[in-house]
């Protein structure tokens, strides 16, 4: 699988192609990402044993340094004495050398990698020969919900004779529902959690990319508020 690039979602607008033709589009943020560590089938200098797959991992914005916890800067910086065991002829995993990211996200690969640690991958570089696009990103939590918003239910009657039900999903317990022993089965339409998972959007067409301002263009919705994470890459479709 190709890699991709991490950013953020900016909002919707449109725009138009050569033709006069309105295109509604989503605009997307994305890196620039450093790459800050290559997992592969080799063992790497300090490291008690492979990884046995293919990975790049990246990552997107700097956080605050006070905020970054120890592991966290250690992970992209090297520290005073791992730079003397450097020099003292240690061989040690090598570093970004950048500020610790807010996000990091791990991208899996078919085969080795041709990135170096350190390599900062841009929408540009990335996507410029790429027609259409995958988006995952977490879509709008909506709390706890009812049968009716969650499961479009039509809920009970309306009529006089119903009394403080109109909203409900009705019964549970019939044959249809339960195993027979009063369990529910798997799977029944009930109230709960709504929204806040994560979505896959697939073969999005890339309409524009503006490299100067790291903005890629796609056709469509993507989940997700404003501001929000989305993982872009590469679509896997047919």
């Amino acid at each position: 699988m190709p890699v991709g690039l991490i950013g953020t979602k900016v909002g919707m607008t449109q725009v138009y192609d050569d033709n006069g033709i309105v295109s509604p589009v989503t605009v997307l943020k994305l890196g620039p990402c450093p790459v800050l560590q290559i997992k592969g089938t080799d063992k790497q200098p300090n490291q008690r044993k492979a990884d046995k797959y293919h990975a790049l991992q990246l990552g997107f914005e700097e956080k605050v340094r006070d905020k970054a916890t120890k592991p966290e800067r250690g992970h992209v910086s090297g520290s005073m004495a791992s730079k003397r065991r450097t020099a003292g002829g240690d061989p040690l995993r090598p570093k970004a050398d950048v500020e610790p990211p807010r996000v990091i996200r791990e991208f899996r690969l078919a085969e080795a990698s041709t990135h170096s640690v350190g390599t900062v991958l841009t929408v540009d570089g990335v996507f410029k020969e790429i027609k259409a696009v995958d988006v995952i990103a977490k879509r709008k939590g909506r709390g706890f919900a009812g049968v009716i918003k969650r499961h479009n239910f039509g809920g009970m009657p309306a009529a006089h004779g119903a009394k403080k039900v109109h909203r409900q999903a009705g019964g549970t317990g019939s044959l249809a529902s339960n195993r027979g022993s009063g369990r529910m089965k798997k799977g029944k339409k009930m109230a709960g959690r709504y929204g806040a998972g994560q979505v896959t959007v697939r073969n999005l067409v890339v309409v524009k990319l503006i490299p100067e301002e790291n903005l890629m263009l796609v056709r469509g919705a993507v989940p997700g508020p404003n501001g929000g994470t989305v993982i872009v890459r590469p679509t896997n479709k047919k």
